[in-house]
């Protein structure tokens, strides 16, 4: 199979490749400029998202699609700027995807898109499912609800997968990574009251769980890429303090992460509990579907 990557250099781009690659795809990743990229077997860059630049003219029977391309969400503050540059971001991108799939001549099977549990805002009672259809209404449910419409007009060509993304975790990049340190300093502790939930998925069930998509026909429309089992901050903390042999004694009040955060800290204070129904439905075997043992495999 040949496999087309947008976002290609992000932690998930990056553990997706090495997992295609290892059975043995071919990768076409998707950049804006290919020069200084390490040349590597099994990997074409093709240059996009620029005047000069022919994607579908250098793409040659691709089996899929994924687009993973988006500014970070928690690398700076949302500024009324920097909430411009999320959601365009990700639209911009969908939309030069759902353009590029049209000039294809040979078009792939499947786009999977990415997206975020975030479509259904937050909740500490509600429990959300792909059958959840209305989104939430704070601004990251209008940012997925505006990334998903995008990504919708491919449905004309192929089939198109919108991959709801949880909290990734993944040693070095990511939310985990982040936390790690103040544990590791003797001085971590819960976020907030701790009992907001923290939907979860391993590093490589998101990897896993994008290939199922790509390969069984009977996926489409919205995926939460989550783990079955969601756990409270609290608990997360409580977990992530036992394998790490540290102590958990020093909650960050909920004023203070948002005094230093602003409305960012959303990602971290508000949360949501979200299974992965149509996952579990359609047979795919998770490889963590408890929290402790996640931990461990990672730390």
């Amino acid at each position: 199979m040949s496999i087309v990557i947008a976002g290609g250099s992000g932690f998930i781009g990056a553990a997706l490749t090495n997992e295609l690659l290892a059975n043995g795809e071919h990768v076409y990743i998707l950049t804006r400029n290919k020069q200084g990229k390490q040349e590597q077997e099994g990997v074409t860059y093709v240059e996009w998202l620029h005047e000069q630049a022919s994607p579908e003219k250098e793409i040659k029977n691709p089996t899929a699609i994924v687009n993973l391309a988006g500014e970070s969400l928690n690398e700076k503050r949302w500024t009324t700027k920097q909430k411009q540059r999320i959601l365009t971001s990700r639209t911009e991108s969908t939309r030069a995807i759902c353009l590029l799939i049209d000039k294809l001549e040979s078009k792939p099977d499947v786009l999977v898109n990415a997206s975020a549990i975030g479509f259904y805002g937050t909740s500490f009672n509600e429990t959300f499912t792909e059958e959840t259809t209305n989104p939430g209404d704070d601004f990251l449910a209008h940012v997925v609800s505006k990334w998903e419409t995008e990504a919708s007009k491919a449905t004309e060509h192929v089939r198109v997968v919108y991959a709801r993304l949880g909290i990734v975790l993944d040693k070095d990049e990511g939310a985990l990574s982040k936390m790690l340190l103040p544990f590791q300093l003797f001085a971590g502790g819960r976020l907030g009251t701790g009992k907001q939930w923290m939907s979860w998925v391993h590093i490589n069930d998101v990897v896993k769980m994008i290939q199922f998509a790509i390969n069984h026909s009977s996926v489409q429309g919205p995926l939460n890429v989550t783990a079955p089992n969601p756990v409270k901050m609290e608990t997360f903390t409580q977990n992530l303090a036992s394998v790490l042999k540290r102590p958990n004694w020093f909650p960050v009040p909920e004023p203070l992460l948002k005094a230093a955060l602003g409305e960012m800290s959303t990602l971290v204070l508000d949360g949501q509990r979200v299974l992965p129904e149509k996952a579990m439905n359609d047979g795919y075997t998770f490889q963590f579907t408890d929290l402790q043992p996640a931990l461990k495999n990672l730390l």
